[in-house]
C-alpha cells in the first residue's frame, strides 16, 4: 500500500470488485483482496508496454504469482493482466491507478455476457 498515492484521486479496479476512488476506499479494497490470499508470492512479471513522461507513467504487464486462495490448502498459480498508472509525488513515483483482471489469454466475445 505504500506504493500508492494517498491522495483522493487515487483509484483501483481489482478483479473481484467494482472500481473505487479515494484513498480510504482504495485501502479498504486492497485489504479485502489481500485477505483472500496467503502463503504465496510473485513468480514473474511479463512487461508488455511502458511509457513515461516527467508527469505521468504507465506499465502494462502480466503478473504471475502463486498463493493459497480463500480456505484452500493447496497453492494455486495465478496470472493477472495489470495496468498501472504512476505520477511523481514527494520525491518518488506513486501509483494513482491500478487495474487488474484475469484475462491473460484470448477469449470469445461472448465471455463478457453475464450468465
Amino acid at each position: 500500500m505504500a506504493a500508492f498515492s494517498d491522495r483522493e484521486d487515487v483509484s483501483i479496479a481489482n478483479l473481484s470488485v467494482p472500481p473505487v476512488r479515494g484513498w480510504r476506499q482504495v485501502a479498504e479494497t486492497m485489504e479485502r483482496a489481500a485477505a483472500h490470499y496467503r502463503d504465496g508470492g510473485a513468480t514473474g512479471f511479463e512487461r508488455i508496454a511502458e511509457y513515461a513522461t516527467p508527469h505521468l507513467a504507465y506499465i502494462v504487464e502480466v503478473e504471475r504469482f502463486e498463493a493459497k486462495l480463500g480456505g484452500r490448502e493447496d497453492v494455486s498459480p495465478l496470472a493477472l493482466r495489470v495496468t498501472t498508472v504512476l505520477r511523481p509525488e514527494d520525491g518518488g513515483w506513486k501509483i494513482v491507478h491500478r487495474h487488474a483482471d484475469p484475462i491473460t489469454t484470448p477469449r470469445p466475445a461472448e465471455s463478457v455476457i453475464p450468465s
